[in-house]
């Protein structure tokens, strides 16, 4: 069964042809990055007007790299949300389209649900397992029994991982995106910063709001005496505790899961001091661990795809009626 995927819920336009949910034909994916780096940040009325100007284009470029016309393709799936309501609404309307005049089933597919799923192009998953989902707008932890089954056990109370990291980057003078920078120099640098461990509870929740307002105060401060900022080893510090943190509640909530699967999924899977850190403490406790390819880590359709395909398995089907929805729980 052939799925295409569409994903337009920031700043990439992306499609991709997903075979079976576990195979990928062709991926196209359209960044605006160096558009809105001008800006030093996402502007969502630019991101959705770009999406306009690539959506067409796009889907002739996926279809031709996979030698394949729309009467190849069994279904259509699309994130309906969350995102920007304008970006997505471009990828929507695209697919509600070719949904009705080539009379093929329409998918809607959550984001989240998406980057989860790209794990399953890399191996296929196996259950029960739990979901580390970390990106610019989402920090959760996910406890999936079978395939399509969703139930978040934790969540950020504030701000996501990603976007304390571009928040943190902004503070250090670092471009944008800052993310990928941050990581980058803290595995130059050294822990030398004293800074706080985010919501260090019970729980499984997470909070970066805090941890980001102290590398502010701590910046402010250290200018206001005089002294220099060691980039490198403010990057180090910080990257350190939000690392620590997420291992931290991902092995407990493991162990209290009875689980011995573990995925990590979005933008900041990408990120190598996390990876390192998952990597050492799933050995010590015998736990599986997939990580996607860094291709797979960002925004793209063929996510889209592989999870259209368990949702059209489950009966998870829409009509025109489909709209986008900015802010929507993962269930």
């Amino acid at each position: 069964m052939y799925i295409l995927g569409i994903e337009s819920s920031c700043d990439e336009t992306s499609m991709s042809i997903i075979k079976d949910g576990t195979e990928e034909i062709a991926t196209v994916v359209l960044s605006q990055m160096d558009t809105h780096a001008y800006y030093g940040g996402v502007v969502p009325e630019i991101a959705s007007r770009m999406h306009v100007e690539n959506i067409t284009i796009v889907l002739e470029e996926v279809l031709n790299k996979a030698n394949m016309t729309m009467d190849d393709i069994d279904a259509i799936g699309v994130t309906f949300g969350p995102g920007l309501i304008g970006s997505l609404l471009i990828g929507l309307m695209c697919a509600k389209t070719l949904s009705f005049v080539f009379d093929k089933p329409l998918i809607p597919v959550h984001h989240i649900a998406g980057h989860i799923y790209a794990n399953n192009l890399v191996k296929r998953l196996e259950f029960p397992l739990m979901a580390l989902v970390v990106s610019g707008g989402h920090t959760e932890l996910v406890y999936m029994k079978e395939d399509y089954s969703f139930e978040v056990i934790g969540s950020t109370l504030d701000d996501a991982v990603g976007e304390a990291y571009d928040k943190v980057a902004r503070v250090a003078g670092l471009p944008y995106p800052g993310g990928p920078l941050v990581d980058k120099l803290a595995l130059e640098g050294k822990d030398t910063y004293k800074l706080p461990l985010p919501l260090d509870d019970d729980s499984f929740n997470f909070s970066f709001s805090g941890l980001k307002s102290a590398v502010i105060n701590l910046v402010h401060n250290e200018k206001q005496r005089g002294n220099d900022i060691i980039k490198e080893n403010l990057c180090c510090s910080f990257q350190n505790r939000v690392v620590e943190i997420l291992s931290k509640k991902t092995i407990r909530a493991l162990k209290k899961y009875d689980v011995h699967n573990l995925i990590v999924a979005g933008g900041v899977a990408a990120n190598k001091g996390l990876r390192n850190k998952l990597e050492d403490e799933c050995e010590k406790n015998d736990i599986n661990l997939i990580i996607p390819e860094i291709k797979y880590c960002t925004d793209n359709g063929a996510m889209i795809g592989a999870a259209g395909y368990y949702a059209y398995e489950k009966g998870n089907l829409a009509d025109l009626n489909l709209n986008a929805k900015a802010t929507v729980p993962l269930k």
